[in-house]
């Protein structure tokens, strides 16, 4: 089971490229070595399975996350270019997919984001992620947050499944975002919706959350 993690918010502009690069050698590159280990004894024994924890955000990039999710999205680009092969050697790769996870990671990531230093990105945009985007996500959390022990629950079923799903969403709400990806392969669909969720509609979203 694959579940480092580091995360990171906030506007571009703020985040270095060293602080990029290690997020990525964390949650990408920490996979790749994990993998690296354990699948050639696998494919000799002809068996096993690898469960990677990823995020709905390796489906769908969500503003303010761009870093973060790209990792994500590596991470489900390597999994799923490496299941086919797998499977010939009666090894599988799970994906478990999950929303907001209410736990130190999160309250810490954002803590950091409230204390930040805004100055490198424009005041339009400094105050979009803080009045807007940080607000938003509080109700995200405290209204559709899982906790640790349900994430634990739903990855013990996949790895106890007879079939290994190959992903496996931890969070039913999260269905309808991903199927406007699907909807439009031109991307229209699933943008406007963000954008009118963010930028028209805040008081709905957060009244219905």
């Amino acid at each position: 089971v694959s579940n480092a993690g580091v995360g990171m918010a906030g506007p571009l502009e703020c985040q270095s490229l060293a602080a990029m690069q290690s997020l990525m050698d964390t949650n990408f590159f920490g996979l790749v070595r994990l993998v690296k280990e354990v699948l050639p004894d696998m494919k000799r024994r002809r068996g096993g399975h690898i469960v990677v924890i990823s995020s709905i955000m390796g489906l769908q990039g969500i503003i303010f996350n761009d870093i973060y999710s790209a990792s994500k999205f590596a991470v489900e680009g390597f999994c799923e270019s490496l299941v086919v092969q797998a499977l010939r050697f009666n090894v599988a790769i799970s994906l478990v997919e999950p929303g907001p996870v209410v736990t130190e990671f999160e309250t810490k990531l954002y803590e950091e984001a409230e204390r930040a230093d805004y100055s490198q990105t424009d005041p339009e945009t400094a105050e979009i992620f803080t009045k807007i985007y940080l607000r938003n996500n509080k109700d995200l959390f405290s209204s559709l947050g899982q906790t640790p022990e349900d994430i634990a629950e739903h990855t013990l079923r996949v790895i106890e499944a007879e079939q290994p799903p190959f992903r496996h969403q931890t969070n039913a709400v999260y269905t309808p975002m991903t199927a406007l990806k699907h909807a439009d392969p031109s991307g229209a669909l699933a943008t406007d919706a963000f954008y009118k969720l963010v930028f028209k509609y805040g008081p709905v979203l957060r009244f219905s959350l």
